[in-house]
């Protein structure tokens, strides 16, 4: 499988230092996240730059589009921003206003009509509301008509894609999806913290099912585990190597010892003495932000497992896996996992 980690023979990172880019220190630097505040809350305040910068009918779009949606306003505003800075992009060629872009994206939201961005409006551009399209069009202000260039529109319809591709359950994945950057990710989830009042990192307000009692949320309140979480998103979609630190490639236990950095924890390098490093949670009471081990890569075994990952809910982590997977850091499934060891809280 070729599933680790770092576990072993760590002479060979230095070997290959140049090629590995070793002991980077991000501190979260691609997402711009540096706060703790809980995902799942209330819809988050404005902040003096967004009441100053954002043009104030698609600030109430935003607003109201994520009260209805469960997605956090600032996530929809920090897409509008980065798309196309809420409507104002002056590029003849933006598609903005008219037409599309090179790709076939078209509108504020950017949101495909055709070509390689495929037609996820569905549809003409702009059409009676009542035709079927297939698409994401939507007559957000009731006038009769679906229009991708109206923001009245586009913003629902946006949510409405974002909700299909993983949202807010998973605001990078679908993000990524969105866009298929993961530059992208880093970009749009630093304008959502610039947007809301106090910097908070809101993802999905307090009615969305995620957040409900029972459940373990995106993005804990405590503050190590909210900042190892936003860390190790901001990586999602960039490549495994062996003994690779960051911050363009990882292998497992780089990724967990480098995202416990970003929140100012120092743990120990390789999987096996990361097991041996805090305190063993019992199965079902783990929490966001956790470890999580596996019997699985070279030299493994249920006393010295292999395989570490970050616990981001009830059934997902983010880990770095294997060198032909594609992206090696990614979401996965841990709950129903055979190899499954345990997991660890670093202290």
């Amino acid at each position: 499988m070729g599933n680790d980690c770092g576990a072993a023979q760590l002479w060979l990172a230095a070997a290959v230092g140049a090629l590995l880019l070793l002991i980077a220190v991000f501190l979260g630097a691609s997402s711009g996240i540096d706060d703790s505040t809980a995902a799942c809350q209330a819809q988050p305040g404005t902040s003096d730059e967004a009441e100053n910068t954002i043009p104030a009918d698609y600030l109430e779009l935003y607003r109201e589009v994520g009260q209805e949606s469960g997605i956090a306003w600032t996530i929809l505003a920090a897409v509008g921003k980065v798309e196309s800075d809420h409507g104002r992009d002056p590029a003849p060629n933006s598609g903005v206003h008219s037409g599309a872009n090179w790709a076939g994206a078209a509108g504020p939201m950017q949101i495909g009509i055709g070509g390689k961005a495929t037609n996820n409006w569905g549809g003409p551009p702009r059409h009676r509301a009542g035709q079927h399209t297939g698409g994401y069009a939507t007559d957000g202000n009731g006038d009769g008509w679906a229009n991708v260039y109206d923001p009245a529109d586009a913003i629902p319809a946006a949510a409405d894609m974002l909700k299909d591709y993983g949202a807010p359950s998973d605001i990078p994945q679908a993000l990524l999806r969105y866009n298929g950057s993961t530059e992208y990710i880093g970009k749009v989830l630093d304008w959502a913290r610039r947007y809301a009042d106090g910097g908070a990192h809101v993802v999905a307000t307090a009615g969305s099912s995620i957040c409900q009692p029972g459940t373990l949320a995106l993005a804990p309140a405590g503050d190590v585990a909210a900042k190892v979480i936003a860390y190790a998103r901001a990586q999602l979609g960039k490549p495994y190597i062996w003994g690779a630190e960051g911050p363009d490639a990882f292998d497992c236990s780089g990724l967990t010892m480098m995202a416990y950095r970003a929140a100012g924890i120092s743990i120990p390098r390789t999987t096996f003495d990361q097991w041996r490093h805090g305190t063993r949670i019992p199965k079902g009471q783990q929490r966001p932000g956790d470890l999580v081990f596996f019997n699985s890569g070279p030299g493994s075994s249920p006393d010295n497992p292999g395989h570490v990952g970050i616990v981001i809910d009830a059934d997902q982590m983010i880990n770095a896996r294997c060198t032909r997977c594609r992206p090696g850091i990614a979401m996965d499934s841990y709950a129903r996992r055979s190899d499954l060891v345990g997991f660890v809280r670093p202290r």
